[in-house]
């Protein structure tokens, strides 16, 4: 199975060939995998270099003229080191990016800190007016890229990972897909936590919804998901909690309670593999079985 990264590279590079409006903007990540596309369209594939403000800055610029720009490197150097950039070069200019970055919150331990981003969601929720698709699986990216490309000139952060599920949900953008039903409460999770929520679940009566986009927070569907119980568990592959005050929004008019789950906000130093950060965030199968049972009974 490709990757969610691969599918980002197909699909971009077809919708190039398609589409004159379109511009990719690289900062050195990923640009060796779009060089055939750049010969084609030298004009229309921009590698700054290890310049991630220039990079949003480009961006900007390029919707300011008419285009419809991707930008694409590391979730770190896109959303929380040019942060500035893309509070002012987008959103105050009143323009529309799409923003497709790789390695989130614990892709590439290796890396070190400077390559962990748990909080950009986070960050763009003091932003007005961003859609942000979470996808869990190449299918379902794909299907999210191609809908951000063509979202009007809206401000789109695709977060991609490659920590991903084993099957895609037919995901409709904005949408909770209803995975499992029960009457102990609801899981909501989130891209690639579907198969440890579905593990960590098995046999038990709650209800499972699945989220491949995140902002705007599908209220009506979560909402419509909820028994008697208005119980809630988000399960997140970013910082906990980063949700939480979306699903209280959502059922403000009724009793209910929230728990967040994911990254916790303290720095985990060992760096391992990605199914080890899980275990030690509490996001393995087990650890999220006990954390949801607890919760709900």
């Amino acid at each position: 199975m490709d990757t969610m990264r691969d599918r980002f590279v197909d699909v971009t590079t077809r919708l190039l060939d398609e589409d004159p409006r379109l511009a990719v903007v690289l900062a050195d990540i990923t640009a060796a995998a779009f060089a055939p596309a750049r010969e084609r369209h030298p004009d229309r594939v921009v590698n700054v270099g290890i310049r991630e403000q220039l990079l949003i800055g480009a961006a900007g610029g390029l919707a300011l003229s008419g285009m419809r720009p991707i930008a694409h490197t590391f979730a770190s150097f896109l959303i929380e080191r040019p942060f500035e950039q893309v509070k002012l070069d987008l959103t105050h200019q009143g323009v529309g990016a799409v923003l497709v970055s790789a390695a989130g919150s614990y892709d590439w331990p290796a890396g070190g800190r400077t390559h962990m981003s748990p909080g950009d969601v986070a960050l763009l929720d003091t932003l007005p007016d961003w859609t942000v698709h979470v996808p869990g699986h190449p299918d379902e990216a794909e299907r999210l890229l191609r809908h951000a490309y063509a979202d009007g000139d809206r401000n789109v952060y695709v977060r991609l990972s490659a920590h991903q599920n084993a099957a895609p949900v037919d995901v409709e953008p904005g949408r909770f897909a209803t995975v499992r039903t029960g009457s102990r409460g609801v899981v909501l999770a989130v891209g690639p936590m579907l198969d440890a929520v579905l593990a960590a679940t098995e046999g038990l009566d709650v209800t499972v919804l699945y989220a491949a986009t995140v902002r705007p927070f599908d209220a009506a569907g979560l909402r419509a998901a909820l028994g008697d119980r208005a119980d809630v568990v988000l399960v997140e592959p970013y910082l906990a909690g980063t949700s939480e005050r979306e699903a209280h929004e959502a059922l403000a008019d009724r009793p209910h309670r929230v728990l967040g789950l994911g990254v916790p906000r303290a720095e985990h130093r060992h760096y391992g593999s990605i199914a080890e950060h899980l275990a030690a965030y509490g996001l393995d199968a087990p650890a999220l079985r006990e954390r949801i049972g607890t919760f709900l009974w």
